[in-house]
């Protein structure tokens, strides 16, 4: 299981610039100092080299969690500098020996209600949590994607990486929203339906985001902000794919069977973007803020617009792992180009017709006189000038 066992670490990582060090006493007779390299590495997945299968499992099968203790360890340090969250940090992080059993009790106590209590939502979270290993891997992976891109915890703004930790873990909406969406795909799996859904209904309360339980959502996933999100019962979201607020991976219909959208890995998609339909976001690909798409999208490619086109390719790096998603350039570009390919086809269709008909007015003016008169229409040769009619 996730949860740190009482027999202490041989070394402790040295996750951060400045260096983290543990004392601790064992059986009241050794104290250690620790302060050794850790593969952290092999901990999280290094996002830049595009690793499909990252080794979490020894981690998970050691025993060892340095994301725990880093977290416990700055938990610690924000209780002595702010003494008014001490008692919160404390029943929150410090009082649990694992970070299931802390997300466990965040997430129960987020969502009660009176008629559904944090007692029992614990249980629930707990029991999932701990028997899970895919779970527990996912909260994980799920940490490190909101640190690499999130603009608002990356930890280079804080004094360490564990401040960030603390921040995700005790705060973040989005990452609650898709931690307490992962326990209710667990329950759904296991033919729990109806406290999945009631689950979800609470989520949707709460956090502003619906998720379906039985949506299918990877690892390494950035839900920023995550208000607004709506994923339906038939969508499939790949490994390391970044959703702004509002996202929507819905249906076109009333259809049932598989309906709705199935995003690859690496994709990002930009706030308020509308994906309707069982179509595919190829891998890497990039959705423009506000898109409505109804088509398949190519991998690594930029669409935008309503409905949304193809404007260019991503050349450069995941658009996941970038956070880039400015696509102003390339959209007003793109409709340049088609205004002018536009004109260009007009003017050789008016060419080609080599006739046009008279002003509008006139038009209508020998319209009468030609049921006055019975005589035939009549056209004028073509003139190189703007033709209202047309």
């Amino acid at each position: 299981m996730g949860c740190v066992s009482d027999k202490r670490w041989e070394s402790f990582p040295d996750m951060f610039s400045a260096g983290l060090s543990l004392k601790e006493t064992q059986d009241g007779e050794k104290e250690a100092k620790f302060n050794a390299k850790f593969p952290f590495e092999k901990v999280f997945p290094v996002y830049a080299m595009s690793l499909s299968k990252p080794d979490t499992d020894s981690i998970l099968n050691s025993g060892r969690d340095p994301i725990w203790e880093a977290v416990r360890e700055e938990a610690k340090l924000e209780a002595e500098k702010e003494p008014i969250l001490s008692s919160f940090l404390y029943a929150s992080i410090l009082a649990h020996d694992c970070l299931e059993q802390a997300l466990a009790f965040v997430l129960a106590n987020r969502l009660q209600n009176p008629t559904l209590l944090a007692t029992q939502l614990m249980d629930i979270f707990s029991n999932v949590m701990m028997h899970d290993r895919d779970i527990q891997r996912s909260i994980r992976l799920d940490v490190q994607a909101f640190i690499d891109r999130d603009p608002a915890c990356l930890f280079q703004r804080y004094y360490t990486l564990s401040a960030a930790l603390v921040l995700v873990g005790v705060f973040l909406m989005g990452y609650h929203s898709l931690q307490s969406y992962r326990v209710a795909h667990a329950l759904w799996k296991q033919g729990r339906n109806v406290l999945a859904l009631a689950l979800q209904s609470r989520i949707s309360e709460v956090f502003g985001v619906d998720i379906h339980p039985a949506a299918k959502i990877g690892d390494g996933i950035l839900l920023d902000h995550g208000t607004g999100v709506v994923i339906g019962e038939t969508a499939v979201v790949g490994n390391r794919v970044s959703l702004m607020h509002g996202v929507t991976l819905g249906g076109t219909g009333k259809e049932t069977g598989d309906r709705h959208p199935k995003v690859g890995d690496l994709a990002l998609l930009g706030a308020c973007a509308t994906i309707l339909g069982n179509i595919k976001i190829g891998e890497g690909a990039m959705i423009a803020a506000g898109s409505l798409v109804l088509k398949h999208v190519p991998p690594q490619s930029m669409v935008a617009g309503t409905p949304a086109q193809v404007i260019g390719s991503i050349d450069e790096q995941d658009p996941s792992l970038t956070m880039n998603h400015d696509a102003t350039k390339e959209f007003f570009k793109h409709l340049a180009v088609s205004f002018r390919d536009g004109r260009s086809k007009y003017q050789r269709m008016m060419r080609k017709t080599r006739m046009v008909d008279i002003d509008v007015n006139v038009h209508c003016q020998l319209q009468l006189y030609v049921k006055k008169n019975k005589t035939r229409m009549v056209k004028v040769p073509w003139k190189p000038a703007f033709c209202p009619l047309y």
